[in-house]
């Protein structure tokens, strides 16, 4: 009898735990499986799935890591090959030295800034013990890599927010009114392909003649990239907007009007929440727009940012101008990258937590 329970556990061990006593004839003894049998099992099976997330992972970056290192290869054995007006082209090697040279240079004008600052202090403490006036200076050093890059990033996310300020309720208003929609529509298409470089002298003479205060809260090249940022994304988020909304159900708008909502409460309840992620994916292009349209407008109209860096590089002409308009070409294509990153990441974010 021990052996026909025996094989009762063998068989199917998950029913062993219902065998009673009355299973059992003539005192064989039973033995239940043990609990740490199914532990054992739950713990072997979520290594599995957790080593086959970790291999699939794996597999994903394979891809990508075998392009670039790729890239790299070809890069460093044709890059001796191309001869240019400043040498021949700098390989991988040359760019990350020029990269590390960059932060040691940015380094050692915030140990001048510190000293500045360190020799004002004292002089206006020894001043101040005299009975003498004491006085304020800005450090003036000259912007490095690093300060050019925050400029850039600040400029784009001034001219990134007053486009979605602009865009977002007109392209709310056109997905809502026919009537407005085809009133604005040609201006929009004809005002989209214009290219910043057209732009600029028009926001540049507007703004000169617009802010006379000799010393202005922000400056005026400043404003001016970031106006231009504006004029040239807007666009994508109006659009995406427009549509968004126009493609809201119905049945949602007639309940809206059985509960009579009011406009804000209808815009609020219902069509923001359902244009969200249309919104989001034209604020996403935007603010790809808005990147690149400001390093041709920091180039073209010097001012501070990386687009004047590289021009003042190239003007430069030294045998190392060459690799550090490389490297910061990399970090512009490596901003961008992570711009989009985090803007895809709030669109998901928003989608996940719509409340339609």
């Amino acid at each position: 009898m021990a052996t026909v329970i025996a094989d009762k556990f063998e068989s199917d061990p998950d029913k062993a735990e219902t065998v009673t006593a009355n299973d059992v004839a003539g005192g064989g003894v039973v033995t239940e499986p043990s609990e740490p049998t199914d532990k054992g099992q739950k713990s072997i099976l979520l290594q599995y799935v957790d080593g086959k997330k970790i291999l699939e992972f794996l597999k994903s970056l394979a891809a990508p890591v075998i392009g670039i290192l790729v890239f790299i290869g070809l890069w460093a054995a044709l890059a001796p090959q191309v001869d240019t007006s400043l040498g021949s082209l700098p390989g991988p090697v040359e760019v990350s030295q020029q990269g590390v040279a960059l932060y040691e240079e940015w380094s050692a004008a915030q140990d001048q800034k510190a000293e500045f600052y360190a020799a004002q202090d004292a002089r206006n403490a020894a001043a101040a013990a005299n009975g003498g006036a004491t006085q304020n200076f800005e450090y003036s050093g000259p912007p490095t890599f690093l300060d050019q890059i925050w400029t850039s990033l600040a400029t784009v996310a001034l001219g990134f927010f007053l486009a979605t300020i602009v865009a977002v309720p007109v392209g709310l208003i056109c997905g809502l009114s026919k009537t407005f929609n085809a009133a604005i529509n040609p201006l929009v298409q004809i005002m989209k392909p214009v290219s910043p470089l057209a732009w600029l002298p028009i926001v540049t003479m507007v703004i000169s003649a617009t802010m006379t205060d000799p010393d202005p809260s922000l400056p005026k090249s400043f404003v001016i990239s970031a106006i231009v940022v504006m004029l040239c994304s807007l666009w994508s988020t109006l659009i995406n907007t427009a549509i968004g909304t126009a493609s809201i159900d119905k049945d949602l708008l007639n309940v809206g009007k059985v509960l009579r909502l009011g406009w804000f409460a209808k815009l609020t309840r219902l069509v923001l929440p359902s244009a969200l992620p249309y919104i989001f994916t034209g604020m996403r292009l935007s603010l790809g727009v808005g990147w690149m349209v400001l390093i041709a407008a920091e180039m073209l109209a010097q001012n501070p940012g990386l687009g004047k860096f590289v021009w003042d590089e190239f003007q430069n002409g030294s045998s190392q101008s060459l690799a550090r308009i490389m490297f910061a070409v990399i970090i512009i294509g490596l901003i961008g990258f992570l711009l989009d990153r985090i803007m895809m990441l709030l669109q998901n974010f928003a989608s996940r937590n719509r409340t339609v």
